[in-house]
């Protein structure tokens, strides 16, 4: 097992959770989880992590009086962990510039997406509506903007005519679920890189809009 640990924040099923759970377990991932922390008590993501027997913690937003003091909630309870990489998956609160700054380089997040394209919510029914041909999911870097940080890999599809949102949902998520391991396996194997002039992936700099890793968890596109 390797020493490279991620701490994996939730807020709702927890199915990105359960791919990276799987992938440790099937030792496709070299990594340890040290803590699943979820905003919502009630996320079923914490009984998965429960099932693995991984440490769960729970941050209620309402018991803070401001976003700001929320923040730092999170903050406090993540540094008794020292992940060496915070994982959001699912987790649905935009983080403030003193998180971020604080874990410097060290929050990533999956957004199901082709980023710039549907930043937000709602990002499959956005995708039909507008008529688009390809769809697919993101992983990039956290900032202070809401989906804006810089681009690490990309995983995408073909939307077929007859796709719903609900369909298209489960369709990106099979992306997501072999995409996010990946990019998690090569922050532990140290391949990548945030610079000055950009991301590089094994000392090279990579596209603006990342990896393309499609399908297979050996492809770079």
């Amino acid at each position: 097992m390797s020493d490279f640990s991620i701490a994996v924040l939730i807020s709702g099923n927890g199915s990105n959770l359960q791919a990276i759970i799987d992938a440790i377990a099937n030792q496709r991932l070299p990594t340890k989880i040290s803590l699943v922390l979820s905003d919502r008590e009630t996320a079923f993501g914490l009984e998965r992590a429960k099932k693995a027997n991984i440490t769960t913690r729970v941050v209620n937003p309402q018991n803070y009086a401001s976003k700001e003091e929320f923040d730092l909630a999170l903050k406090t309870v993540l540094d008794e962990y020292h992940p060496d990489l915070i994982v959001l998956a699912g987790f649905m609160r935009i983080l403030g510039k003193p998180f971020v700054q604080h874990f410097n380089q060290q929050v990533i997040n999956i957004h199901p997406a082709l980023l710039p394209a549907y930043k937000g919510l709602n990002t499959h029914e956005r995708a039909l509506a507008s008529h688009a041909k390809i769809h697919g999911t993101t992983v990039h870097f956290v900032t202070e903007s809401l989906d804006d940080g810089p681009i690490i890999a990309q995983s995408s599809l073909i939307i077929h005519p007859d796709d719903t949102p609900e369909s298209l949902k489960h369709r990106v998520q099979q992306l997501e679920h072999t995409i996010y391991p990946l990019v998690i396996s090569w922050f532990a194997e140290k391949k990548i890189a945030w610079l000055a002039d950009g991301i590089y992936f094994e000392g090279k700099k990579i596209p603006v809009d990342g990896i393309k890793a499609n399908g297979s968890p050996l492809s770079r596109g």
